[in-house]
């Protein structure tokens, strides 16, 4: 599939570039894309919600009131669930939520969501370009240009770019990624995927 390269004003250029069939023209697998998504989400849960149980609540160190005679049901202490300010029967404790995901289904999973843009047409490849420095302002012209300014953006860079993430840092529908950390989450959240040239180049090395 060959797509047009478009420069920083948006303006299509002379150049375009090949999306290789083996990485943008694949069987989807939906599945493969559900677990990654799976995995991720969890992994992003920190896990340290917490409660008290009997043993931990304070106060209640002795037994409120004598075992027989008085009437009631015996009671051992004041802090057991069933009175007010007592422990909390089987309440959550810290743990870990990580779900591991095979590499090859991971792999999978992205191919299968940048096939899925690049059949809704929703792939725009812009020449490399880099900031000095944070300039807000430039970044929402480059987004007005494409047309972008009021959907869900993904760009992927060829490098690391702080000072491009410094510049959407308040933009809160673009998201930044280098073209090695993206992932399926990011593919499918996104309305429009723009790909620097170089960044393409780097798909390719990882995901052929």
């Amino acid at each position: 599939m060959k797509v047009a390269i478009v420069n920083e004003t948006g303006k299509k250029t002379q150049k375009t570039v090949d999306l290789p069939d083996n990485v943008f023209d694949i069987e989807p697998h939906d599945h493969a894309m559900w677990l990654d998504i799976r995995s991720i989400r969890a992994n992003q849960r920190q896990g340290t919600h917490a409660t008290k149980g009997r043993s931990e609540v304070a106060g209640g160190g002795r037994k409120p009131f004598r075992q027989k005679g008085t009437g009631r049901a015996r009671q051992g202490t004041i802090r057991a669930p069933h009175h007010v300010g007592g422990g909390r029967v089987f309440g959550p404790h810290p743990h870990a939520y990580k779900v591991g995901i095979n590499k090859k289904v991971k792999s999978l999973a992205r191919k299968s969501a940048l096939t899925y843009k690049a059949k809704e047409k929703n792939i725009i490849v812009v020449e490399n370009f880099s900031y000095d420095k944070p300039q807000t302002g430039r970044a929402v012209k480059f987004l007005e240009a494409l047309s972008l300014n009021d959907k869900n953006v993904l760009v992927l860079t060829a490098k690391n770019e702080p000072n491009l993430y410094l510049s959407t840092r308040n933009l809160y529908q673009v998201a930044i990624r280098d073209s090695i950390t993206f992932s399926t989450y990011d593919l499918l959240r996104a309305e429009k995927l723009v790909v620097q040239e170089g960044a393409l180049e780097r798909i390719k090395e990882v995901l052929s």
